[in-house]
């Protein structure tokens, strides 16, 4: 499975939590600051990046293309209101990691060219507005079947609902307050793995 870890720096410091992310064997960080100007979100991607360097913990950057670039970040990962993939890829050729948030299947479809998607909101989030459409298990499902692109869900994403994220056929998760409890990360990494592989549907 792939886990994501999303930033939000008013509820955990970024490069700290890079570094915890980083020791529990985290595949992704998504540095997700968008009230931040260019130059203070690239010294913060900077030094993310820095904390990754010669792990296997890959650094993308929410929506900005340029900052992904100039601070040598592993790849970006685009709003689904955002510029296309392709101008994405014009910009960042492969190997470099270009991901999308999406909402439905006919979003998942249109993003075929992206190397992974994240799918949600899942369930009821803290980090969203109660007016946010959740795209539920079923449509969690939905997206899936839509798509050959690995998906990860978000929203709402706890413990006692990994089994059914896993069950639905998504390829991980991505979370912000799944890595915010007061358990060490590499304690919670461990458990969310384990409960996740034990359910997830043969292939």
């Amino acid at each position: 499975m792939t886990i994501c870890l999303v930033t939000d720096r008013r509820r955990a410091n970024p490069v700290a939590q890079a570094r915890a992310a980083v020791e529990a064997g985290i595949d992704l960080i998504q540095v997700r600051e968008r009230d931040l100007d260019g130059a203070a979100l690239c010294a913060l991607v900077r030094a993310v990046v820095d904390v990754a360097k010669r792990s296997a913990t890959r650094i993308v950057v929410n929506d900005r293309v340029d900052v992904a670039i100039a601070t040598g970040a592993d790849g970006v990962h685009l709003r689904s209101d955002s510029f296309s993939i392709p101008e994405a890829r014009r910009l960042m050729p492969r190997p470099l990691l270009i991901g999308r948030s999406i909402h439905s299947p006919g979003e998942a479809k249109a993003a075929n060219d992206a190397d992974y998607l994240v799918a949600g909101t899942v369930f009821a989030s803290a980090s969203k507005p109660e007016t946010t459409a959740l795209v539920g298990i079923e449509g969690l499902r939905a997206i899936v079947r839509a798509t050959g692109v690995p998906v990860l869900a978000i929203g709402g994403i706890t413990l006692d609902r990994l089994d059914h994220v896993a069950a639905a056929g998504a390829a991980g998760i991505a979370a912000i307050g799944l890595f915010t409890s007061s358990e060490s990360l590499r304690e919670r990494v461990r458990t969310i793995r384990s409960q996740f592989d034990s359910m997830k549907p043969a292939p």
